[in-house]
């Protein structure tokens, strides 16, 4: 396990995960079609999947990230919501849970951001805006969307559990800004994940000998 210390959004931290898979990313890097369509049949990868790993083959050649930066408030908002989420779940449960950094599977090619290393866990902080997904969370405490990237963190950091945090502070009146719920370490879950995530990486390398191929 690689680890570098860094603060989510900054420079050190986009240029340590650049051509890296990285958790929040899992789901869609393994995401296959359920259905055929056109040239591709069910069980191919999805176009996002495709798409996600052209991205990184650019990255290990550039060695810098594809796309638009994300927006300085965006980022901004981000932090300041982690921080407040972070002292929150601190007071509620008692684990300590500073923000740690970016760490790496030891040959670089699988990455998860921290929010939080308490004790033998993790924590995996979200702050919606929308107000349609932090009803449901409410409602049906659904945290599937989130599972590769939680399961991703245990199986490169070693953790054994996982907390969910959905922080919104609008709902302290009513003792809802606060939202909790842990996820135990899924060893079954996560060597499948990891033999498709390797056959993802494949297709990435694949690509990048396409590049440096002499025309």
């Amino acid at each position: 396990m690689i680890f570098v210390q860094c603060q989510q959004g900054t420079e050190k931290w986009h240029a340590a995960r650049s051509g890296v898979v990285t958790a929040s990313c899992f789901r869609e890097a393994i995401e296959v079609l359920s259905k055929g369509s056109g040239k591709r049949k069910a069980g191919d990868p999805s176009l996002a999947s495709d798409r996600y790993a052209s991205d990184l083959a650019i990255e290990r050649i550039s060695g810098k990230p594809m796309g638009a930066p994300v927006k300085a408030w965006v980022l901004e908002r981000g932090h300041e919501m982690e921080t407040l989420a972070r002292m929150a779940y601190e007071v509620k449960t008692g684990y300590l849970a500073e923000e740690s950094g970016f760490v790496m599977t030891d040959d670089r090619r699988f990455g998860y951001s921290t929010d939080g290393m308490p004790e033998d866990g993790l924590i995996e902080i979200k702050a919606p805006i929308d107000s349609q997904k932090i009803v449901t969370m409410w409602n049906t405490q659904d945290v599937s969307e989130y599972i590769h990237q939680m399961q991703g963190g245990m199986w490169i950091t070693g953790r054994k559990w996982c907390d969910f945090i959905m922080y919104v502070p609008d709902l302290a009146p009513v003792g809802k800004d606060l939202f909790v719920k842990r996820i135990e370490r899924d060893d079954a879950f996560i060597d499948d994940m990891v033999e498709k995530l390797v056959a993802f990486d494949k297709r990435i390398e694949k690509m990048v000998e396409t590049f440096r191929k002499a025309a």
